[in-house]
């Protein structure tokens, strides 16, 4: 740990509180942070994590209680006053100008001059400096909008790195990196660190905070439940105190009995350059898993497959008669629903209430053209109780949840066409483990009522421990179907990076 623990705060909170209108939503906390140390800030979602963030870096103003930098007593009234001191917050939400190119992102606000001009030769070298120290090889000339997740978020680590902050606060840095990109985010943090940087960390990967982290604080409901070297605790006791239950049993137990009758049957399916011969079923009762690397076509096949894009297939059955599926309200009326991995911009309406966004989906059923309110609100009542949505009132903007709630109520409103099969799309993406823990119960307990699920995630340990059977994606195809004692992280990885894998391998 070096010299952290000796180290005086850089930066610090006194019994910091924060209420939005009558609602307190932070009570009284106390926080450190260190020259040349990895603070772990984890909690569920709605714990008060993004809000303590959003007061450190200048954001958000507290109700009550003291900032300290170096020791005095500061105010900051904007994000600009915060940059000034020094602290600098990569979002979990991108906070980048699409329609703006990569370097000028970088600069935006503290553009390089030559006299009265722009110094865009240097700009150029600087960006493609920072851009090299992250692994992204993307051309500083590129629109954003133009560029992946994955990539977007290492513009903004390479922009964070451009302004030398003292303080580096990552809110869920990794959420939408690969393996390999998130070892080049920890390689730059432990950089940093090395350099006397103060590193606050935030993940809902706890894997990832044993590896990088030097001290852990918890917050529960708004509080600060513990503060402690890292090596005092374990990932489990992480879970356990962020949630105050114990979650070692993370996965329901898959069923003993055997699947019901075939509900779903693929064949020949094709997405024109992103998949190729796709083929598998899906029981009554089952939860199928779907694993591969980024890039293999899961979430682009099973996109096709619901019409929401160009697709063909050679057959398509649903409860064993022949479908044609060419947009997604085809699909909704055989009753195959999808959830889709992006909440925030595909899944649901953030500037708008939960009713709104719970029955959008399935107007029909709440009078069409003339919609009845009441039903709307009671079945809004059905689902705040059904799967534990808390909010801070019912006509709270959804932009406003914390993102477990919104998985939760994106969860209630796909439910509201009473689908019989459902596509999930990382059901649990940036989501806290007690959350987690509600929607694999939740989707175990609808395999049960009798529903089909697929599937999809880019995380080994739910892909192991939800799946009965796991199909695996290499290159847009099918590299091999596995169940029972094959399901392990050997057998996947093999067959996702084409070790030992058969295209042809039977996949029914």
């Amino acid at each position: 740990m070096g010299q952290s623990m000796t180290a005086p705060p850089v930066l610090s909170l006194r019994d910091v509180r924060k209420s939005f209108g009558p609602v307190e939503v932070l009570h009284g906390v106390d926080l450190d942070l260190r020259a040349g140390e990895v603070l772990a800030l984890i909690g569920e979602n709605g714990a008060g994590k993004s809000t303590t963030m959003k007061i450190l870096g200048g954001y958000q103003p507290a109700s009550a209680g003291r900032i300290l930098l170096d020791g005095q007593e500061v105010t900051f009234g904007s994000q600009h006053d915060g940059e000034t001191a020094g602290i600098v917050m990569i979002h979990q939400e991108f906070n980048l100008a699409e329609q703006l190119t990569v370097e000028q992102n970088i600069f935006l606000g503290r553009e390089l001059h030559r006299g009265w001009l722009l110094d865009k030769t240097r700009m150029r070298q600087l960006s493609r400096e920072y851009l090299d120290r992250v692994n992204c090889d993307v051309d500083p000339d590129e629109l954003v909008s133009r560029l992946s997740n994955s990539d977007k978020q290492m513009v903004e680590i390479a922009k964070a790195l451009s302004r030398d902050a003292r303080v580096l606060i990552m809110d869920e840095p990794t959420a939408v990196l690969t393996g390999e990109e998130t070892r080049v985010l920890f390689d730059q943090v432990r950089a940093l660190k090395a350099a006397g940087t103060a590193i606050l960390f935030t993940s809902h990967k706890l894997g990832e905070v044993s590896e990088i982290a030097d001290r852990v604080a918890i917050l529960r409901d708004g509080a600060l439940v513990r503060d402690v070297a890292a090596y005092e605790i374990t990932e489990d006791g992480m879970a356990t105190a962020m949630v105050g239950r114990d979650v070692s049993d993370l996965f329901p137990a898959k069923p003993d009995t055997a699947p019901g009758e075939i509900l779903l049957r693929v064949e020949g399916l094709r997405v024109p350059g992103e998949a190729e011969d796709i083929g598998f079923d899906l029981h009554r009762g089952e939860i199928l898993g779907i694993a591969g690397l980024i890039g293999s076509g899961r979430t682009e096949a099973m996109e096709g497959l619901c019409g929401l894009r160009a697709a063909s297939a050679t057959r398509i059955e649903i409860g064993g008669a022949e479908v044609n599926i060419r947009k997604p309200s085809d699909a909704r009326d055989h009753g195959l629903c999808y959830l889709t991995e992006d909440r925030k911009l595909r899944g649901l309406l953030l500037g708008m209430g939960m009713r709104v966004n719970l029955t959008l989906q399935a107007l029909d059923r709440f009078g069409g053209v003339l919609v009845d309110r009441s039903a709307e609100e009671r079945a809004l009542d059905d689902a705040i109780r059904e799967f534990d949505i808390r909010a801070g009132g019912r006509d709270m903007k959804v932009g406003n949840l914390s993102g477990g709630n919104q998985q939760k109520l994106l969860l209630a409103k796909v439910m509201q066409t009473e689908p019989s099969i459902l596509i999930v799309d990382e059901p649990t993406r940036g989501i806290d483990i007690g959350t987690k823990q509600q929607i694999y119960a939740y989707l175990r307990r609808l395999a049960a009522e009798g529903l089909g699920i697929v599937m999809i995630s880019s995380e080994m340990q739910e892909v192991i421990g939800l799946s009965d059977r796991v199909l695996v994606m290499r290159a847009g195809r099918v590299a091999g179907m596995l169940s029972g004692d094959e399901i392990n992280e050997d057998a996947i990885v093999r067959r996702a990076m084409g070790v030992g894998a058969k295209h042809s391998e039977k996949v029914a």
